[in-house]
This record gives C-alpha cells, sequence and structure tokens, in this order.
C-alpha cells in the first residue's frame, strides 16, 4: 500500500491536517533527522513557520541494531523500551555503550546540520514535533520527553503514518497528536512510501538552509479515500475512549 510518492508529498498531506495553526508567531516546527526533515520542511511551509532539526538517535538492540530498545534525544535524555530490554535480558553495561555512541553521534549531527547557527528557543511556544512516521514510537517518545526540558508552551506530535497502537501510546506524551493515517495493516513505515530512499545529511543540510514558504496550503488529495482503501485505513485516529 503507497499512500505518498516520498516524504515531500506526505509532508504536504500532513502539513494540511495542521493548518490550525498556520500563520501563528508562537509556532515552530522541528523535524526529526534524518527522515522527518523534509516531512518537517513542507509541514512548515504549510504553517508559515520557522523549521529546525531535534536530533534523536534509535538504541539499537545489540546484534539487531533494526530492533529498537529505546532512543536518546538531544539534551542527553533516554527512553528505554523496558520490555524489550528485560525480554532479551540486555546487560546495563550494553545499553551505557550504546548511549554513549549515539550521543556522540547526536553532538556530530548537531554540528554538521547547524552550522553555526544556534538553535529555536522553545520556550513558551507551541513546537510541533515531526517524523516521517511512527512505528515503535522510541524515538519520538525521547524528543517529546526532552523537549519539555525547554518549557515550551504546547508539544504537538505529528506523522504522516503511524502504526495505531504507537499512535494510542503517544496520546499521553503530548498535548495533541495529529496522523493522517494509522491503518491497521501496518508493518512499517517505508511500506506507505513509494520513494523510501534513505534522507542524507546533505538533504538535511539543505532544507535547513532555505526558507520554507507556500503560495497554496490548501488540502491535498484526500489520501487513502480510494476504492478499497478506505475499509483498510483510518483517517483520524479515533476519539480517546472515556476511562
Amino acid at each position: 500500500m503507497r499512500l505518498f510518492a516520498d516524504r515531500h508529498e506526505a509532508g504536504r498531506a500532513l502539513g494540511a491536517k495542521l493548518l490550525s495553526f498556520a500563520g501563528r508567531a508562537d509556532v515552530v516546527v522541528l523535524g526529526l533527522p534524518r527522515g522527518g526533515v523534509p516531512v518537517a520542511f513542507e509541514v512548515a511551509a504549510a504553517l508559515r513557520a520557522p523549521l529546525d532539526v531535534f536530533t534523536v538517535r534509535k538504541l539499537g538492540v545489540p546484534g539487531n541494531e533494526e530492533l529498537a530498545m529505546g532512543a536518546i534525544a538531544t539534551g542527553g535524555t533516554v527512553v528505554l523500551n523496558h520490555d524489550i530490554v528485560e525480554s532479551l535480558g540486555i546487560p546495563d553495561e550494553e545499553i551505557e555503550w550504546a548511549v554513549e555512541e549515539q550521543a556522540a553521534e547526536i553532538a556530530r549531527r548537531e554540528r554538521l546540520y547547524r552550522d553555526g547557527r544556534d538553535p529555536i528557543d522553545c520556550a513558551g511556544r507551541t513546537v510541533v514535533l515531526v517524523d516521517d512516521g511512527l512505528a515503535t514510537g522510541a524515538t519520538m517518545a525521547a524528543a517529546t520527553k526532552a523537549i519539555r526540558h525547554q518549557k515550551p508552551a504546547r508539544v504537538i506530535i505529528a506523522a504522516p503514518v503511524a502504526a495505531p497502537s504507537t499512535a494510542e501510546e503517544l496520546r499521553s506524551a503530548a498535548d495533541e497528536l495529529v496522523v493522517v493515517v494509522a491503518p491497521a495493516s501496518f508493518l512499517a513505515v517505508g511500506q506507505f512510501y513509494a520513494d523510501f530512499m534513505p534522507t542524507t545529511d546533505e538533504e538535511v543540510r539543505r532544507l535547513l538552509g532555505e526558507t520554507p514558504a507556500s503560495d497554496d496550503v490548501s488540502a491535498p488529495r484526500d489520501f487513502g479515500r480510494s476504492a478499497g482503501a478506505a475499509s483498510r485505513l483510518s483517517m483520524d485516529l479515533p476519539p480517546r475512549p472515556a476511562r
């Protein structure tokens, strides 16, 4: 199921879901590099808001790096998936080694991406945290927890696609959660993109050096409403069940 041609098209679809924040002076859009930055660029264009990065790195399970046992964000905030850590019996020293390695990579990327520019001050602002998709949610959870230390007024989690269970888990982490689709058939973020080639450091640098601008903030085509797709997709998350 390919819903988006690439991250830029996904960003335009996501931007259309966030138009209630357009033109507000207090809004800032932060992309999670690398893949979240092209999406965030289009969101920032739709909202006419400043764009920056918020660097987060996955902590991969030793020997199976694609499986996240947690994540670390700018500022050193670490979020662990305790279910995975405990079920696999991952020792503390392995976790510490992964944290140190990824903290060094975050520092490298911050220097590379910003090119001497200071990060945007998020205190008292509405922060829209953007990624290209939410699978386990570990990186977004770490980013959300870390950005809270900057005392923003509100934190909005936004992504073009999310696993329904992950989206539900992340609801309580943010003031608002916005996704384009939360399909029950979710296996991986890449399955919803025709082009899911890795975003490069150079592309991140280029996009951050440009000024997002949009003359047309009208809603794009209705993703997932084609014949046969509507029954498999939830175009918005269902209301939070009463507790």
